[in-house]
């Protein structure tokens, strides 16, 4: 070694003795000392890597205070970063209910109110009831009390507050003994994404650039403007989860909202923002989708999944690609909480990838639209590969099938099932459908929630869904839980929402009536304790009595059994056509050979049958009616509405006559009998649902073909056109004002048309029946406008005919708009649906009721006099009928009596229609216990004309 230098020597022996003899050159000294130094350094620096702990940064080779590291990173971004593993590592809490002082949504001034005198429900059983006992309904009652609200929240539930007890600017409400619970809870709604009346413009629902959108975000479309948001609101609805749509197999995030907009509701302003539940965001929200929508949106496309095989890759490679991002970060995290100066890379974060990383990271609630069998298992098996917890399967209609698939799902806590009570049919998905999934559901220790999906119903009566599920067997505790606590519970809120309890958000609705029973309405509505109603509609209805629970309804009724000869007794009321002398008080009804052979008391069929085999059924308030009629409805053409090999198809262009597609024997056909509706008028479609264009067959649902015994009863009923939108997709009729013009056309043309027609089934052959007036003429019409000049059309051809015109307006949302001039004109109305929404366009006018509107269409239609019947815009609604009819009684204020109102379902429509359709003379009724018109009454017996069932 070179001891000036400390470099080792060149070489050896002779000729290292001769170098270091010899005196090197100065330059050549200094030069040598500069390469000895960076040696030093170089060889110092490879020491203290290699030679330090892995978890030891590395010693900085900058100044401490340096904004960059030795890797040319920025010390601010990384420690950002490390702040973001904080968050990334954050566990969600159920935003806490009792403790605070105020509600985070309350706004300053708003005075504290006390109510008066009302009937509670507090949302849970009474303290010390057991678990098991509480699942049973024990400890769940109404309680007398009065409710004090304050600063947003529920700061009282007592028997009796004093007012010496409050503020003095305290606002007192006298509730009047009426029912008070806290606000309903959707749990699935596009409201807002999804403005009403549906337009281009507004139509946010779902995002289709890819099928995989786990990044967009509900919040980002919603339309605080969206008229429907108060719509809901009015029905008692003060909290919903918006979602985005099912197109897609992940949707995207999905925010809850209360329904307090703007400075009307005093709110600062109109914000979405200002619409969350929770300020704060302590859960996030997200909204995936199985089976048919996201198959057949990309699959028809070719730009996804065309089966649930290419599905569920879809979903496994996302979540696998969300995993490895989840993973990668944690290791950064990891290796950075021991210093950041030695980190080599950022944070490495994906938006597109940051939402579903959140759901990983058990930071996300997650609700899934799924029906079958196969979309739950594979989702369910997804659940666990990835380890993720679900809140609740969406329509959900195959649940009730597989509860042990559902108690699979990963994290010990099975998903709810959020539900319609009986929307079904529709798509294959649903055709497997049961009304009595959720006590089935319930009786298997899972969860049923009754849901929305606004607009596909009309989310103003979402409590409706749950007062059908307490129809069909759902104990009447769980019912109500269903749109009230454990929705709470699923969307993370069941500290806040869903109770009437100190400490809770002051959400309060007091009702006219049982929120279950049929048509109740909300007097008065509270959102963080303020009114959202300064003058709110009150119906006039007898004093509120609360639903005692009928424990018979839980028991599942078997499939119908054909019987020739049996008798009903504990009839109390016989609402036939025509009144029944010689009643009892306790009245028989017998049946024989499928007839009713006596009614009332029956003392001698009585006594034959005590002496026979002849089965005797005693009934609880039992109801004769007569059977009930389908309107309007596809029952008879159709099986499954998605199906095209089930259905019998759109018209298009061709005049066609139902009589010719009749298919028989299907579940729409055999449910409607079974639910008392023995009789339908179906008419061709002309080219989406609630179209028409053709002439209608009047038929019996109990026929197996329609070759059976007195099948049809009218083979054509009426001739149907259309005259909504839906026409303007014809090139023929481009416009409204163009498909008006061809119709006027067609009539003038059969009416002063001198030709003889050789063929009886053509379309001029019919109109010629219908401007002699032997037929009727039934327009498929919602605005007011276009009725308007139907009526004029009208006057126009009984002109040119001296004969009247019998027209008849069905769909009809803006129908009372005009009724005077329909009264006038004596044109009759079918509406359908019974209480638009404006879902469309031309029906924007719809009135919507108590407390927005005084009455709806019906009401001020029975007003002017005008004929109305009750129609089907959908198969399904074929189980409501009497409870349509009901709540055209109930909220009717003395328009309409009980048999008027079943009319409107039964012989008013066929007496509309010039009908001479099957009535008990002929085998058709219907015995009821309980009444057709209330929640509680469920059919016993129906005659079709071929006996009992």
């Amino acid at each position: 070694m070179d001891e000036k230098s400390g470099l080792p020597s060149h070489r050896a022996g002779t000729e290292t003795a001769r170098w270091q003899r010899q005196k090197p050159r100065r330059s050549r000294a200094i030069r040598f000392l500069a390469v000895g130094c960076l040696c030093f350094i170089a060889v110092a620096q490879w020491k203290q890597v290699f030679s330090s702990s892995p978890n030891q940064p590395a010693a900085p080779v900058v100044s401490p205070n340096s904004d960059v590291t030795v890797h040319g990173l920025s010390v601010k971004r990384l420690q950002e970063n490390l702040a973001t593993c904080e968050n990334l590592r954050k566990k969600p809490q159920d935003p806490i209910g009792a403790g605070r002082d105020r509600n985070a949504r309350y706004v300053d001034g708003h005075a504290p109110t006390l109510i008066k005198n009302a009937t509670v429900w507090v949302g849970e059983p009474a303290a010390g009831t057991s678990p098991d006992d509480a699942r049973n309904g024990t400890g769940f009652s109404w309680i007398k009390a009065d409710v004090y609200l304050e600063y947003g929240l529920i700061k009282k539930v007592e028997s009796t507050i004093a007012l010496s007890s409050v503020t003095s600017d305290t606002v007192v409400f006298d509730a009047g003994g009426r029912p008070l619970t806290a606000g309903i809870i959707d749990m699935h709604t596009h409201a807002g994404v999804d403005s009403l009346p549906e337009l281009w413009g507004n139509e946010d629902t779902n995002e289709m650039a890819s099928d995989i959108t786990p990044y967009v975000r509900s919040i980002d479309g919603i339309q605080p403007l969206d008229h429907q948001i108060q719509v809901i609101k009015s029905g008692g609805v003060t909290t919903s989860l918006v979602l985005p749509g099912s197109a897609n197999n992940m949707g995207g995030e999905a925010f809850v909202i209360k329904h307090a907009v703007g400075k009307a509701d005093g709110r600062n302003e109109t914000s979405a923002v200002d619409m969350l539940a929770d300020p704060d965001r302590n859960w996030r929200f997200m909204k995936m989708a199985c089976g048919e929508n996201p198959k057949r949106v990309y699959g028809d496309s070719g730009n996804g999944p065309t089966s649930r095989l290419g599905e569920s890759w879809e979903f496994r490679q996302a979540f696998e690609k969300a995993t490895k991002v989840v993973q990668e970060q944690d290791d950064w995290c990891n290796a950075a909480a021991s210093g950041i100066h030695h980190m080599k890379s950022y944070l490495p974060q994906e938006l597109r990838w940051e939402s579903l990383g959140a759901l990983l990271r058990h930071q996300v609630r997650l609700n899934t639209h799924c029906y079958t069998i196969p979309d739950l298992e594979a989702f369910v098996d997804h659940t666990n590969e990835f380890k993720f917890k679900v809140q609740a399967f969406h329509h959900a209609h195959q649940t009730y099938l597989v509860p042990e698939i559902l108690k699979r799902a990963y994290g010990g806590d099975a998903p709810a099932s959020a539900l319609f009570a009986d929307n079904m049919w529709y798509k294959a998905e649903a055709n497997v459908a049961s009304e009595y999934a959720g006590k089935i559901l319930y009786d298997n220790g899972l969860t049923p929630i009754y849901v929305s999906d606004n607009p596909v119903l009309n989310a103003q009566h979402v409590v409706f869904e749950a007062a059908k599920g307490y129809k069909y067997g759902l104990p009447y505790h769980v019912a109500l839980a269903a749109v009230t606590t454990a929705p709470a519970e699923r969307l993370g809120f069941g500290n806040r929402l869903g109770k009437i309890k100190p400490g809770f958000d002051a959400d309060v609705v007091v009702w006219d009536s049982d929120p279950l029973s049929v048509g109740a309405a909300p007097v008065q509505v509270w959102i963080d304790g303020t009114a959202q109603y300064d003058d709110p509609v009150v119906l006039k209805k007898p004093a509120a009595e609360v639903i005692v629970p009928d424990e018979s309804l839980s028991k599942i009724p078997e499939g119908p059994v054909a019987m020739d000869e049996v008798i009903f007794t504990g009839i109390s009321k016989v609402l036939l056509n025509e009144d029944v002398k010689h009643l009892s008080a306790d009245n028989a009804v017998v049946v024989s050979q499928g007839k009713v052979t006596c009614i009332g008391a029956c003392d001698a069929e009585l006594q034959a049958a005590s002496r026979s085999n002849t089965p005797i059924i005693n009934l609880n308030n039992g109801y004769l009616t007569e059977s009930l009629t389908a309107f309007g409805s596809k029952i008879g053409l159709n099986a499954i509405d998605a199906e095209k090999d089930t259905d019998n198809g759109p018209s298009g262009t061709a005049f066609t006559r139902a009589e010719d597609g009749l298919a028989l024997d299907t579940q729409k056909t055999n449910t409607s009998y079974t639910y008392g509706v023995t009789k339908a008028i179906t008419a061709p479609r002309h080219r989406g649902q609630a179209t028409h264009y053709g002439t209608s067959v009047g038929f019996l649902t109990g026929a197996l073909t329609p070759l059976s015994n007195n099948t049809i009863f009218a083979t054509d009923a009426a001739v149907h056109y259309t005259l909504t939108p839906s026409v303007k997709s014809n090139s023929d009729t481009p416009s409204i004002a163009a498909a008006i013009t061809t119709l006027r056309n067609k009539l003038l043309t059969a009416a002063t048309s001198t030709s003889t027609i050789t063929d009886p089934y053509s379309e001029t052959s019919y109109l010629q029946r219908v401007t002699n007036g032997t037929l009727p003429l039934v327009i498929t019409v919602h605005s007011a406008d276009t009725i308007a000049a139907l009526l004029k059309l009208k006057t126009t051809i009984e002109t040119t005919t001296h004969t009247p015109l019998r027209l008849i307006i069905y769909g009809a949302a803006e129908a009372h708009l005009l009724a005077a001039d329909l009264a006038a004109a004596d044109v009759g109305v079918v509406l359908a649906p019974l209480f638009s929404y404006a879902a469309s366009w031309d029906q924007r006018r719809a009135l919507t009721g108590a407390p927005l509107t005084r009455g709806t269409g019906v009401d001020r239609l029975l007003e002017a006099g005008v004929a109305t019947g009750i129609g089907l815009e959908e198969d399904w609604v074929v189980r409501d009928l009497g409870l349509l009819a009901g709540m055209v009684w109930r909220n009717g204020e003395g328009r309409v009596d009980e048999r008027g109102a079943l009319g409107m379902v039964g012989r008013g429509v066929l007496d509309m229609l010039g009908v001479e359709g099957p009535g008990v003379a002929e085998g058709h009724f219907v015995v009821w216990e309980g009444s057709p018109l209330e929640i509680g009454g469920r059919v016993r017996g129906v005659g079709g004309g071929e006996g009992v069932g």
